[in-house]
């Protein structure tokens, strides 16, 4: 084992727990000492995933999850569980002073009623909402790092604000007519057993799911209010790619009388220049969601359609890694005071 802060995994056994522990494996600044799972425990990690055979993470034993144990032990617990699940445990995790990371969306929505109202469970731990940071990097990089609890951003959100933000901050855009149509890999609906999740359902075949009620909607529409100043009210719908990782979003806007496509380039230009991964992409050039697999880039493609006045942007990013467990060392890294980029300098997953 390295010599790295130690860290805690609760739920190693999902598609979020699996890509944390592929990340961690090489990282030289965090020691992944415990990892849970209440269906495995007992096992040796390598034994549900082979790829850690050989390897010291691999001889890892799962256990069962143990908030006292999980707090002598680690200084930062990664919560890949559930809803509702993940604000027992986080809760417990903070009143002892552990650093978190909470991937569910318990803490990503800052007002109790709109998550009760989406989530349909009530929220105990609304102590904890007002000291819960979002973890979007490029947005929230000073408060992750004095952050003690990460909101941990949604795969769906992810790309669709990192795609917005720059066009609504410059007010380049009608705040009243958004569309967005957002595509997603398998992996995003979880790896619990379920039939719309089977190879025979998804492949050779694309559905849309989840219009007019997706559990994305509020978080997406906190965030783009907080950069706009205004309430914000998005059309937000999702589909089911045959595909096992990837999310593309293609989001419909209406430009505002005068702004030109040379106008709107300098400003996503201006806003991610300095963003390592957030790939701004030359005219003519649209993302895919192939040239983002198994890595922390997130690409964006803008085109301006001048018959119909509409700016419309397309992002793409890989919803394991970007949208959530990349995304979630990547916090932890600055909640642990070392470079954000530290261990996720990968290249893409090529076929």
């Amino acid at each position: 084992m390295s010599a790295g802060i130690p860290v805690g995994l609760v739920g190693v056994t999902g598609y979020t727990g699996m890509e944390l522990a592929r990340i961690l494996s090489g990282h030289d600044g965090m020691n992944l000492i415990r990892v849970t799972s209440r269906a495995e425990a007992g096992k040796k990690l390598s034994d549900i995933y082979p790829f850690l055979l050989g390897m010291d993470l691999g001889e890892l034993e799962i256990t069962a999850p143990d908030v006292d144990e999980l707090a002598e032990s680690c200084k930062l617990v990664f919560l890949a569980v559930p809803h509702k699940t993940a604000m027992d445990i986080g809760g417990k995790l903070y009143d002892k002073g552990i650093k978190v990371v909470d991937l569910s969306a318990d803490f990503r929505i800052r007002d109790r009623e709109t998550y009760e109202e989406w989530y349909k469970v009530d929220h105990t731990r609304e102590d904890l909402l007002p000291k819960a940071v979002y973890g979007l990097p490029e947005f929230y990089r000073n408060q992750i790092k004095g952050a003690s609890l990460i909101a941990n951003p949604g795969c769906y959100p992810t790309s669709v604000i990192v795609g917005l933000t720059p066009a609504i901050s410059e007010k380049f855009i009608e705040t009243k007519d958004i569309v967005i149509d957002s595509k997603s890999g398998a992996t995003g609906a979880g790896k619990k057993a379920a039939v719309g999740s089977l190879f025979c359902e998804v492949s050779d075949s694309f559905r849309a799911y989840g219009l007019g009620g997706h559990r994305h909607t509020p978080e997406i529409e906190q965030e783009l209010s907080v950069v706009a100043n205004e309430d914000i009210t998005v059309s937000f719908n999702t589909h089911l790619l045959p595909i096992n990782r990837g999310i593309l979003s293609t989001i419909y806007t209406k430009l505002k009388d005068g702004i030109s496509a040379q106008d709107v380039r300098a400003a996503y230009e201006k806003a991610y220049g300095a963003e390592k991964w957030i790939r701004v992409l030359p005219e003519g050039k649209l993302p895919e969601t192939r040239w983002v697999r198994g890595t922390m880039f997130c690409d964006v493609g803008l085109v301006v359609d001048p018959r119909t006045n509409r700016l419309i942007i397309v992002t793409a990013i890989d919803n394991v890694c970007r949208g959530a467990s990349g995304q979630a060392v990547a916090n932890a890294n600055l909640m642990l005071g070392m470079n954000e980029g530290h261990g996720l300098n990968f290249a893409p997953l090529m076929p």
